[in-house]
């Protein structure tokens, strides 16, 4: 993991708010028709609409909080669905608490 890349994705408001939306889905995103909002995740039309940007933004946000390690996707039929990887934020907070 590097850090650099993680300052990167987090420099941004609006890639935080998509973060930080993540953290709690059922109060930020409306309940999907299928599978789980915990267990799959947030569908990418529904972190569209919630931050009201071109979809080609939101996909490049969306592909830096990834690369960056912070959210993973899922794909579920035509759809993509992003959660937060806890485990992986969890070892971004030990090596900034190591680095730092």
């Amino acid at each position: 993991m590097e850090l650099l890349e993680v300052f990167k994705a987090l420099s941004n408001e609006t890639r935080m708010l998509i973060l930080q939306w993540l953290k709690d889905p059922e109060i930020h995103f409306p309940k999907p028709q299928s599978g789980d909002i915990h267990e799959d995740g947030v569908c990418v039309s529904d972190i569209h609409k919630k931050v009201r940007l071109s979809q080609s933004t939101v996909s490049l946000y969306l592909s830096m909080l990834q690369n960056a390690g912070l959210i993973k996707a899922k794909r579920i039929g035509q759809f993509t669905y992003y959660k937060r990887d806890e485990e992986n934020i969890k070892k971004v907070l030990e090596g900034i608490n190591k680095e730092l």
